[in-house]
């Protein structure tokens, strides 16, 4: 047997770089928001100061990405939709969510095939948050 067959397959929190690639791509992803102008219905659901935001982005993402759940055991548990269930999510802003979201995978150099299984992902959490289906 050969050393790639005896490896075990890591986690996609590993994959992206642990705790150093989750916490860059939660930066990347805020940075492209809050620039482009093209998202600005869905900068504009945010407070001015997004350092609270990149946190929470980057604790959730490390998680649910397979690594550590400090993050999420803090808060005695975390649910991504009771959490954005009063925000107001149009499809315009998830799909200016999920825009911002594949510019920072890309932009970050997450595995091609990590890549597609998280825009997979995403793409479903990002429609079943929509609460507002007119946009």
């Amino acid at each position: 047997m050969s050393d790639s067959e005896t490896l075990t397959p890591t986690s996609p929190f590993e994959q992206i770089g642990g705790e150093a690639g989750v916490r860059r791509l939660a930066e990347v992803f805020y940075d492209i928001m809050d620039a482009n102008p093209d998202f600005h219905a869905l900068r504009a659901m945010h407070e001015p100061d997004l350092a609270p935001m990149r946190t929470a982005l980057a604790g959730f993402l490390t998680a649910w990405l397979g690594g550590p759940r400090d993050w999420i055991e803090q808060r005695g548990g975390f649910c991504i939709m009771s959490r954005h269930a009063g925000m107001g999510i149009t499809a315009i802003t998830s799909r200016q969510w999920l825009a911002a979201m594949r510019q920072a995978i890309a932009r970050t150099g997450t595995p091609p095939a990590l890549a597609v299984k998280l825009d997979q992902a995403l793409t479903r959490l990002g429609e079943a948050m929509v609460q507002d289906r007119r946009g």
